[in-house]
């Protein structure tokens, strides 16, 4: 069975900081690329940031120098770095996996996720 848990979400104040941490299991995570998307209330899923499984990422052109992706072969755990938090950076996080870039990046993998709520606001 595929497993992807997701955890660190919580409430942050506007400018705060937030790091969320994604592990695998049933998978060779090595062989995976990984992904965050989010879900705003009453919006689409959308991309937030990708990494390959030889470490290339990838993010959203508005999220460019605030949020960082990263990962851990070892503990087969995927990061998401969130800085300069925003009130519109309030969503359900998700994390993906695939060992096509192209499917994670186009969110079209089997594997999610059961998300992580991430509230900014004062």
């Amino acid at each position: 069975q595929v497993h992807l848990v997701e955890s660190g979400g919580g409430l942050v104040q506007p400018g705060g900081s937030l790091s969320l941490s994604c592990t695998a299991s049933g998978i060779n995570f090595r062989l995976n690329a990984m992904g965050w998307f989010r879900q705003a209330p009453g919006k689409q899923r959308v991309l937030v940031a990708h990494i390959g499984a030889g470490g290339i990422s990838t993010y959203a052109d508005s999220l460019k120098g605030r949020f960082t992706i990263s990962r851990d072969n070892a503990k087969n755990t995927v990061y998401l770095q969130m800085n300069s938090l925003k009130p519109e950076d309030t969503a359900v996080y998700y994390c993906t996996a695939s060992t096509s870039d192209r499917i994670v990046v186009t969110g079209t993998s089997d594997y999610w996720g059961q998300g992580t709520q991430v509230t900014v606001s004062s």
